[in-house]
Parts: C-alpha cells; structure tokens; sequence
C-alpha cells in the first residue's frame, strides 16, 4: 500500500471552503494524516473552493438561510469539485452538512470531536441573563433564534450573518450587544482574546453534530477509504449516527428549529433532542438512553415522537 500513499509530486488533495475556520479544519485534517502515514505535509495539497454560501452579496442578504436554499449553500460546488476528482476528499463542520450526500459520495470518517456547546459572545455583559430587557442579540441561526425568544422573549433577534471574523466586527460595531458563537469554532482559531462565555447544554442544547469534522470522499476510492479509517474517531461517529438519525427524520418532514446531542457512558447513549416553533413560543424535548448500537434506532423513534406531539402548524416557518 506505501507505493500508493500520495507524495509532494502526487498530492492528495484536500477540498474546503476558504473561511478562516475551515481552513483550520482543513489543516488539522492534513495533519493527522500526515502523522498516521509519517508523510510530509507537502503530501498534501489544501483545494479552497467558493460555495454559493461565502457570496459575501448573499451572506450580507437579510433574510433566513432557509429562503436562500439552506445547508447546501455550503457544500454543493465542493461536492461537486470531488465528483469530478478535482479534489480526493472534502472537509466540512458536520453542523452544515445535509443529511443526505450525492450518489456517489460516501461521509464516514470524523475527527475527533470539540466541545459542543453554543457560546455567548458579547462586549458588555459575562452572561446571557445579565442582558437588559430590549437588548438586541444578532443571530442567522434558526434554532438559536428560536431557543433565546424561548427563553427571553423580552429581547430582540437581528439577522448576523458571516464567517466568525465578519460576526465579531459587527458585534464591536455596535449592530447588536451580544450574538453566538460555537466553542468549537473558538477553540479551533485560538480565539482566546473573544468575550466569550460557554452556555451549558442544559441551557441551551446545540445544533446536530456541532463541533464535529467529517471528511467525505468519493465511494470508490479505496486508497482514500483506508486512508481516513486511520484517522477516524469511532466514538465521534457513534454519536452523530444518533444525532443525525434524529435530524434526518424530522427533515424529511419539515423545516424547523432543531438541536440534539448525543453522549456516550461506557456502553450507554443518551440522547437529549429539541424542536421550537421559529418565533419560540413553544419547544418539545424528550431525553431518553439506549445502548450504543441502538443509537440511530432512537434518533429515528424520538424523532417520530416529538413530530407527534408538535401537532398541525408546528413547523411553519414563515413569521
């Protein structure tokens, strides 16, 4: 197999979007292939490809991700790019990847994964309670969105888009007092300057299989194939193959503010979901374990479950 591992003359080559922190991921992914195969860097070659997404006239647009064509914005000319074999394998925060990959394309090597909570980012004020009634919290996220009017419906919500740079310059220019961050996205850019402060899961549950990394690759390329099971994280897999399960029961079905996490005790998985109307007036949840390998089994039942319970109406997104 040595003879087919890639070299500086022949690199493999590693697809991401150019933002700051996919770039981070991207070289984190080069380097711990690198390190399993004992090759140099230069054995790899970092591809930046422009999804529809990073069109800075969209990102700027006011409107929710939803109405300009939701995750795929951020993967669909990378995926593309691999299709073609203009790149060997794609690197993507799992939190924006859609549930389903094209025909043709395979997503199960994940590295290991980062802390998942949501951070509260703000010049002003250490915590989210501490933010005065009328304050104004900037966020694209839909399920942010819906979960802080759940909680504080005494607030305002702006739309606050961008990469982390482009959130942060607009927080210090004064057009909101306090939006979020993922602690992963932080911790990965070394950000230890930001104002941030880490919101527990039980305050506020994260998106589906945030602060994970997937690399995809074409289903075919067994070079590749072997390649990343040498840097798989098994435990990051098994969660998100709860979490994802959840998502992608409820997707086919609506379009709506959704969070979920899975943990692992030993052979037990816990797995907490949540879905809200978009305007948080209502939010259903459900906490339920089961073994590990019965994992995807439950993301697909609690899923199920809470679609029953939400009720005609529910999911309209439109406010």
């Amino acid at each position: 197999m040595t003879q087919n591992l890639p070299s500086p003359a022949s690199p493999l080559k590693i697809g991401t979007r150019g933002s700051p922190l996919a770039l981070a991921q991207a070289h984190e992914t080069r380097r711990r292939l690198a390190a399993a195969f004992d090759l140099p860097s230069e054995a790899f070659e970092i591809v930046v490809i422009k999804t529809t997404g990073d069109n800075q006239a969209l990102i700027a647009a006011d409107k929710p991700l939803k109405e300009l064509g939701g995750k795929g914005l951020f993967t669909k000319e990378i995926e593309e790019g691999l299709l073609s074999g203009g790149i060997d394998i794609a690197v993507h925060s799992m939190k924006d990847m859609p549930v389903a990959q094209p025909a043709g394309l395979v997503l199960d090597c994940y590295l290991p994964r980062e802390d998942v909570r949501d951070a509260f980012v703000s010049p002003r004020v250490s915590r989210l309670q501490d933010l005065a009634a009328g304050a104004v919290v900037g966020t694209s996220s839909l399920r942010r969105r819906a979960q802080l009017m759940n909680r504080r419906p005494d607030l305002q919500v702006v739309e606050f888009r961008g990469n982390v740079q482009t959130r942060l310059k607009k927080l210090h220019a004064g057009v909101a007092d306090c939006t979020f961050l993922a602690m992963a996205g932080l911790n990965r850019l070394a950000m230890t300057e930001v104002p941030a402060s880490a919101i527990e899961t039980t305050d506020m549950l994260p998106a589906i299989a945030q602060g994970a990394i997937g690399i995809e690759r074409r289903g075919d390329d067994t070079r590749v194939a072997m390649m990343l099971e040498a840097i798989h994280d098994k435990t990051t897999g098994q969660r998100l193959a709860a979490e994802r399960a959840f998502l992608a029961a409820l997707d086919g079905s609506c379009e709506t503010p959704i969070a979920g996490l899975a943990e692992l005790d030993g052979t037990t998985l816990r797995l907490r979901g949540e879905v809200l109307r978009p305007d948080g007036s209502e939010s259903i949840s459900d906490d339920q374990t089961c073994t590990i390998a019965d994992g995807p089994d439950l993301g697909r039942e609690m899923a199920e479950k809470l679609l029953a319970s939400a009720g005609a109406g529910f999911f309209d997104w439109r406010q």
